[in-house]
């Protein structure tokens, strides 16, 4: 679908990548985005530092066609530490793919070749032109030599998500929570149902309590990683699931493949993009969140978790309590450690003059 988006455009492509891998899925992508500009699209190619191992030189073709590259964040600064987390591509300002996947063969490999199961939503229409917006204000900034961290606070904390059933909300390292905290957060106080399938799961106390007090009134079913590229977001995960189990949440550890997900639907409303549900994409990671109001796609993106769970294994509180012992715990209370604690606080130290 990416290859399809890309060829198709006839008169430009926005496209922003946290990985953007030197491998044969990233060499269709390049060679595609390049003979998009030899035929003169308007091409805008902007990458993550910390995320992509390409080299710029890779990117070559890219400029040499015609088309321009740029790089988030200075590799050797206090800022490298952040991460703009985001995926998309627009084309022509009317179609769009948003979601969770990078390019990397890893997202477009089956399961039997190390593959991710992974979610991209293609939009068209009136809902692309947010994230148009989005894209110059990052590109803006990128490619300003003498932009500072803090104008890029200053973007997240100024985007205005709108009042309308789509929406684009944001998230960014800004000391009060985004757009994007804020409106699930919100969503989740009000909430009788919560269907919710992430990669990585590890949120800050007071999401917690509110997934606990659905599950407790309502219903909260919560769809997680079984496979991970990072076994301490699994350790993280497991160490909340006594809690969770206890007020009633129906747990579940996705096994065909390693999950890299991101969706979140709540009661009527529906959540996807880039972020997970963990310190990093709530108070630190450059994030974007779609959030659709709508009872009809909320009600196809249940049926469509039913499958997810029904290739998972079902963790039971019986479950949980067979493979808890005092070494699996540590390992669990470890990973916590080190995602919530270790990472998000030098993250935040080292960048908090900027």
């Amino acid at each position: 679908m990416l290859l399809d988006v890309i060829t198709q455009a006839q008169t430009s492509l926005r496209v922003f990548y946290y990985m953007f891998q030197d491998d044969g899925a990233g060499r269709q992508v390049r060679d595609a985005l390049a003979d998009a500009a030899k035929r003169g699209v308007d091409v805008r190619l902007l990458v993550d530092r910390f995320g992509t191992d390409a080299s710029d030189g890779f990117f070559a073709p890219i400029i040499e066609a015609g088309g321009s590259f740029a790089v988030f964040s200075a590799k050797w600064s206090r800022r490298y530490f952040i991460r703009n987390h985001q995926k998309m591509v627009v084309a022509d300002k009317e179609t769009a793919l948003v979601g969770g996947f990078n390019v990397s063969e890893h997202y477009f490999a089956p399961p039997s070749e190390n593959g991710w199961t992974d979610l991209g939503v293609r939009m068209v229409g009136g809902a692309t032109e947010p994230l148009c917006d989005w894209f110059e204000n990052l590109w803006s900034w990128a490619t300003d030599g003498t932009s500072q961290f803090r104008a890029v606070r200053q973007l997240v904390r100024d985007w205005e998500p709108g009042d309308g059933p789509v929406q684009l909300t944001v998230g960014g390292p800004t000391r009060a929570p985004s757009n994007w905290a804020r409106r699930v957060k919100r969503d989740l106080i009000r909430a009788k149902r919560l269907d919710l399938v992430m990669a990585y799961f590890s949120p800050p106390l007071s999401f917690r309590r509110l997934i606990k007090r659905i599950a407790k009134r309502g219903a909260a079913r919560l769809i997680m990683a079984g496979k991970s590229d990072n076994g301490a977001t699994i350790g993280a995960a497991r160490a909340l699931y006594g809690g969770m189990l206890r007020k009633g949440a129906d747990i579940y550890e996705f096994q065909p493949s390693k999950l890299h997900m991101k969706l979140i639907v709540i009661d009527d409303i529906t959540y996807f993009g880039s972020a997970n549900f963990d310190h990093r994409s709530i108070r630190l990671n450059l994030e974007m969140m779609f959030r659709v109001e709508d009872a009809a796609l909320a009600q196809r993106m249940r049926e469509f978790i039913d499958d997810l769970a029904d290739a998972s294994q079902h963790v039971t509180y019986a479950v949980h309590k067979q493979r808890s012992n005092p070494w699996t715990q540590l390992k669990w209370r470890l990973g916590w450690f080190l995602v919530t604690t270790l990472d998000y606080t030098v993250t935040r130290s080292l960048n908090a003059g900027n």
